[in-house]
């Protein structure tokens, strides 16, 4: 009896013990959630405090085992060693150089003896600027002004004698050896005629602004010739600071309407003869790329049809100006340009092409036939960095560990003995040294931010921790955050991707405001495996508010094969809008969710969407925010649209069958509408149009209108905590 009793009261001490600690822990997590800082817009968007470290102007160098970093807030470009990390020496500081500022805009000769350094530059389109430019000869430290007016684009020819420009839409040459410059077009006009630079549709949508290339030998320039003539208008009100506002006026062809004619032509410093190319009928409508090949006087072209379903590659004989036809690819929906392709010392090439359905490497020879296919698989190669022809193998990054991560990979040419180098889940991107002995690995995840590593290519072994975060991740413990959580949701149409964030104290029993956020533009990817970026920040806040965040991939995004992206061909709008409108009835199902309380949110793309959502899913989604969105697709550029919808003369139910403009009668909920009036991609056009299609509808919402601001609302210091302040606002509001 007495053992018993012994017993009893030894488990009551032990229980009163556990439940004293039990309290004391939950009274300190309690405690802990209860100090926790709060998350503040002008923390995400003024104080930079969860700014990550990172390599600033990081270049791989051609010579040796080398790579070059900008340091001293852009006033030093520093080499270093990518065996030791050890910094070798500073080619230069911009103290000692008379007129630069700063290097952050700088490009080598082939040999890496001379540096092209630009200041004073003033943006012109997204990817395109001019400035003040100079050559520093790192030998003889001469400093040389390549003109006294702003040009674009200088570019070294391979002996690092000339550089070849850009100035008001005519190309230049300058001779470093005689310090003589000669004009070599005559016809560049504003908004006519542009050499060598391309127009602001193939900067926008081709992601490329030079459009003139040197030949191995030095003596050849290869340009395209831009006719603008035929391309309508576009006009703004740029409304400043005077009394009266200003007009920007500029070629911008609208989905269906003319393009630029292009031509190639090129020009021998030699001879001074400047030839057009008759490329015939395997011109085509577009020529979106263009390189020389191994051989000095043979060039590559690719020409592209204006479906964009028909791409030719082509060889032009630089001496007798001849064409022939390569390697063609088509497609039922549009085929891809990348910058893949690569040219081996034998002149045969490497390739990109999603035609197994997904994307993969290939390996032609010089005639354009098929060698091999290099790798393959249910997972898409993301990134090509090049081969090494030491020891005949590649290296690329791919989605070989799920959709949402990426991975470092090697293959032999033959494509054999694969081989994964990364060994971390999450996103990881690699950059080589020119001898491919050595790449520095930039990794994060959901839980990790950028972490720089120096690895071994062979392996992929790390050697060294170059650069990480810790600081950061410190810092985060004080704001008790919730982690993302990534898994899937399926519906009806299939199985998607999806993050959330849910509050730190999230209690399952009680009812939460949901809040999704998507771009779900084709190819694009929103839910992946990779550290905060500033809008993610600005959910962790909402989060700390009692909302939980959700992001969804539906169909028509990317990494995921061919046919899960190019399903919405010739219907964007269609199958995103209902993807996303589905989710939002299987995630009101969760007991947690108030089903009354589910908003969406987007910008450009995104806010096409969201519009479209709280239209045709206006018994899902009680509020939505759209920044800069389409509102249809004929105001928007040829190249993006009819890749993906033709024109509208041949598919004008596509074109209007998802336009939120023809179904604002069908608004019910809370609805804030924001565009930037100087947006030169996405026009407030479709604004405006919008606003006339609600107001004809009688409906209410809330507008806002950043004068000037372009797409990407991002002017001044204050002009993305303003505008985070008024969405923040809206939400607490209305959701």
């Amino acid at each position: 009896m007495k053992k018993i009793l012994a017993y009893f009261t030894l488990i009551l001490l032990i229980a009163c013990k556990s439940t004293s600690q039990s309290t004391k822990e939950t009274t300190t997590t309690n405690a802990s959630k209860n100090s926790a800082k709060e998350i503040t817009l002008e923390d995400i968007w003024q104080k930079g405090t969860f700014r990550t470290q990172r390599l600033g102007g990081f270049h791989a160098m051609e010579k040796g085992d080398f790579y070059v970093v900008i340091n001293g807030h852009g006033q030093q470009l520093d080499k270093y060693s990518y065996k030791t990390l050890e910094k070798v020496e500073t080619l230069v500081d911009a103290k000692d150089l008379d007129g630069v500022n700063t290097l952050y805009d700088y490009s080598f000769s082939s040999e890496e003896n001379k540096i092209i350094f630009g200041t004073e530059k003033e943006q012109i389109f997204r990817h395109s600027y001019r400035g003040i430019y100079y050559v520093y000869d790192l030998q003889s430290k001469q400093l040389t002004k390549i003109s006294e007016e702003k040009i674009q684009e200088p570019t070294f020819s391979p002996d690092a004698n000339k550089v070849a420009y850009m100035f008001k839409n005519n190309m230049y040459v300058k001779n470093l050896t005689t310090n003589l410059t000669k004009q070599i077009t005559y016809d560049g006009n504003k908004n006519s005629i542009i050499n060598g630079i391309t127009d602001w549709v193939y900067e926008e949508e081709f992601s490329f602004v030079r459009a003139f290339e040197w030949n191995a030998d030095s003596n050849k320039l290869a340009y395209i010739r831009f006719d603008e003539s035929d391309v309508p208008e576009f006009s703004m009100d740029i409304f400043g600071n005077d009394l009266y506002p200003k007009q920007q006026v500029f070629k911008y062809p609208k989905a269906g309407e003319n393009n630029a004619k292009v031509t190639l032509h090129i020009y021998n410093l030699q001879t001074q003869s400047n030839q057009k190319v008759d490329l015939g009928d395997k011109q085509q409508y577009y020529m979106p790329r263009m390189q020389w090949t191994n051989k000095a006087n043979t060039l590559c072209v690719t020409t592209l049809n204006r479906h964009q379903n028909n791409l030719n590659l082509l060889y032009v004989d630089g001496n007798t100006l001849q064409s022939a036809l390569i390697l063609n690819e088509k497609d039922a929906a549009y085929v891809d340009i990348t910058d893949n392709l690569t040219f081996l010392n034998d002149n045969s090439f490497i390739w990109t092409s999603e035609k197994d359905g997904f994307n993969h490497i290939y390996h032609y020879n010089e005639n354009g036939n098929l060698i091999n296919q290099v790798t393959k698989g249910n997972w898409e190669v993301t990134s090509y960095y090049g081969y090494d022809d030491k020891t005949s193998r590649i290296y690329f990054q791919s989605t070989q560990d799920g959709s949402t991560n990426r991975t470092i990979a090697t293959v032999n040419l033959d494509g054999s003995n694969l081989k994964k180098l990364s060994a971390k889940i999450g996103d990881n991107a690699a950059a080589f040294s020119n001898s491919f002995n050595y790449y520095i690995n930039t990794f994060s995840n959901a839980e990790t931010p950028y972490i720089y590593t120096l690895n071994e290519s062979k392996t992929g072994k790390e050697i060294k921790i170059i650069k990480e975060n810790s600081q950061l991740t410190t810092t985060l413990k004080a704001y008790h955050i919730a982690n993302k959580e990534f898994s899937t949701i399926t519906t009806k149409d299939g199985t998607f991707n999806i993050w959330m964030i849910k509050p730190a104290d999230f209690d399952p029993s009680k009812k939460h405001p949901l809040l999704m956020y998507q771009y779900s533009g084709p190819g694009s990817q929103y839910v992946s495996n990779r550290w905060n970026g500033a809008n993610d920040y600005w959910y962790y806040m909402l989060a700390q508010k009692g909302y939980i965040i959700a992001c969804v991939d539906g169909r028509g995004t990317g990494f995921k094969g061919r046919d899960f992206k190019k399903i919405t061909q010739k219907e964007l709008g269609k199958y995103e809008v209902i993807d996303q409108i589905e989710v939002a009835k299987a995630l009101g199902k969760r007991n947690y969710i108030d089903v009354e309380r589910i908003g969406i949110w987007g910008w450009s793309y995104g806010g096409f969407m969201s519009t479209n959502c709280i239209l045709k899913g206006n018994d899902v989604f009680s509020t939505a925010i759209a920044v800069a969105p389409v509102t249809s697709w004929r105001f928007y550029d040829t190249i993006y649209t009819e890749r993906y919808m033709q024109t509208p003369q041949e598919n004008a139910s596509g074109y209007d069958d998802n336009s939120p403009i023809n179904y604002a009668n069908k608004l019910k909920g809370n609805y804030l509408l924001v565009h930037g009036s100087g947006d030169d991609n996405v026009h407030v056009q479709n604004t405006m149009r919008m606003i006339n299609a609600l107001v004809l509808a009688n409906k209410q919402f809330d507008l806002f209108i950043y004068p000037d601001r372009t797409h990407g609302i991002y002017s001044t210091r204050n002009d993305r905590l303003h505008l985070y302040k008024k969405m923040t606002d809206f939400i607490l509001t209305n959701l």
